[in-house]
């Protein structure tokens, strides 16, 4: 990629969220990921190039030196900072204006510092050639895998509700959503095979905002946001079939919908297990039996049949709920010590940049939370290292799993340049083949702001109360003991049976 010779119609709009825009190229397996902000800064951006130029390098020096070393190198891709013509990224945002969802237009593409981050397009990998079956990249925002146990939580509801299921109700209760997702985190981070099946099936019936499929990298199915549009599984079975439809020894023309459904949700599962080489160790549940279960969700615990197997600690999984529980205050616990930092800052507003409050993050940023003493001392050294764990916790709180899988056709070509910077699993529907190929990544990790913590005390808050307001989860005897989405699967199926052969 020639960055003096860049051309706006080889890109093309992907997908943009509250602080940045990504665009793809057509050919290449690369996305820029380019800085907005609010359209009435449009003429006065409030970044200089320097500073635009600088936060990328955050972001990159934040993934690279401190989640890689948390989550495993083997899942991270940092990406780089790249200086692109101001005259292609002008032209490049008018190409892809009208792509825009309507309500994302409050914010506009940053056209003046020309800074961009440049990572490979994990929803259409360079590892298939285009005769073959495109690849499938099935995109999972997992979201808080445990409850709090800090003593510092005030209601008691937050111990025994997860925060996803409490902020579902207040998420429909403000008009975000018109349906809660039924989709519970503890279920998916469980690392039992039921309750994870449980929860993929509850993310392919309302995605939301958290889970998405491509295919050859076109967005097949996900939640239209703030849209009446109704998700389409016919749309998707006819999308999955053909990558399903020989397992377990099956005539092609016999394949039900259930059952490509259910052969997808296995393999996902088998890759979120997965260890990215060699055979981890399977961990018991770290959140304690106690705490391994949420109220909110709609899972029957006595559906179970082999217990609680916990997670493989090489997984993806195991290694984000880890990162997760570097909150051990809970945010009520740690707005004291942010506040602490806050007042420090006030008196001495130099020491900002020994905290190391906005960067840099290199591995003394990292040393630093990593020798935290456990006791508080009241010292701002200790205050400011929990804020820094908070904050990379709420980065692994909000990250997204990347789960790639190719037809194993495509897994004999070894000498494809982009095979071996990817580690490939083997998952065997059956003994014949097709066997499906899968790699892991882990995006979206960028840095908490130091000072948005208020502000996640005040929603905190506001989850809370509506969640005790509007009397919480609906009971169990009111939901169907199966997930909606494959009743749709089999009644699809009996669709096909009229169909001319």
């Amino acid at each position: 990629m020639e960055l003096d010779k860049m051309d706006e119609n080889e890109w093309k709009y992907h997908g943009e969220g509250n602080k940045s825009l990504v665009v793809s190229h057509i050919q290449l397996s690369r996305v820029l990921r380019l800085l907005k902000y609010p359209a009435e800064d449009s003429e006065n951006p409030p970044q200089t190039p320097e500073q635009a130029f600088r936060h990328i390098q955050n972001i990159v020096d934040f993934s690279s030196n401190v989640m890689s070393s948390l989550l495993g190198e083997k899942f991270i891709h940092s990406g780089e900072v790249v200086k692109l013509p101001l005259e292609f990224v002008r032209q490049l945002s008018i190409r892809v204006q009208h792509q825009r969802p309507v309500w994302r237009c409050d914010k506009v593409m940053d056209i003046y510092s020309g800074c961009a981050l440049c990572l490979p397009n994990l929803t259409f990998p360079t590892l298939h050639q285009p005769t073959h079956t495109p690849p499938l990249c099935i995109e999972i925002k997992p979201k808080c895998g445990f409850l709090p146990s800090s003593k510092h939580v005030s209601k008691d509801i937050k111990t025994k509700v997860c925060r996803f299921c409490m902020h579902q109700h207040y998420k429909v209760a403000n008009g975000t959503w018109k349906k809660r997702s039924l989709y519970c985190p503890l279920d998916l981070f469980s690392g039992n095979r039921q309750r994870m099946q449980f929860a993929i099936s509850h993310l392919i019936e309302e995605p939301q905002n958290n889970f998405k499929i491509f295919k050859g990298g076109q967005c097949i199915y996900s939640s239209k946001e703030r849209s009446d549009d109704s998700l389409d599984l016919n749309s998707l079975l006819h999308h999955l079939r053909p990558y399903f439809m020989y397992g377990n020894n099956r005539i092609n023309s016999h394949v039900t919908g259930k059952a490509v459904l259910n052969d997808f949700i296995q393999v996902l599962v088998n890759a979120l297990l997965s260890g990215g080489g060699g055979h981890g160790g399977v961990v018991a549940d770290r959140c304690g039996e106690g705490r391994s279960f949420c109220e909110g969700s709609v899972f029957n615990k006595e559906r179970i049949r082999h217990g609680s197997q916990g997670l493989p600690s090489n997984s993806v999984l195991f290694r984000i709920l880890q990162t997760q529980m570097l909150d051990t205050l809970d945010i009520e616990g740690l707005y004291p010590l942010y506040c602490r930092v806050e007042q420090h800052l006030q008196d001495f507003p130099k020491e900002r940049t020994r905290l190391q409050v906005d960067g840099p993050y290199n591995e003394a940023f990292l040393e630093k939370l990593q020798k935290c003493q456990a006791e508080d001392d009241g010292s701002v050294q200790y205050a400011i290292a929990k804020v820094h764990q908070y904050r990379i916790a709420m980065t692994a709180k909000d990250c997204s799993i990347m789960v790639v899988l190719v037809p194993s056709a495509e897994e004999e070509e070894d000498n494809d340049e982009g095979l071996s910077s990817q580690r490939w699993f083997r998952d065997f529907l059956s003994t014949k083949p097709p066997a499906i190929s899968y790699s892991v990544s882990i995006l979206d990790l960028d840095p908490k702001p130091f000072d948005a913590i208020p502000r996640q005390l005040r929603l905190d808050q506001k989850i809370v109360s509506c969640y005790l307001r509007t009397g919480g989860a609906l009971p169990k005897s009111s939901l169907p003991p199966l997930p909606g989405i494959f009743t749709a699967a089999e009644r699809e199926d009996c669709t096909l049976l009229f169909h001319p052969v």
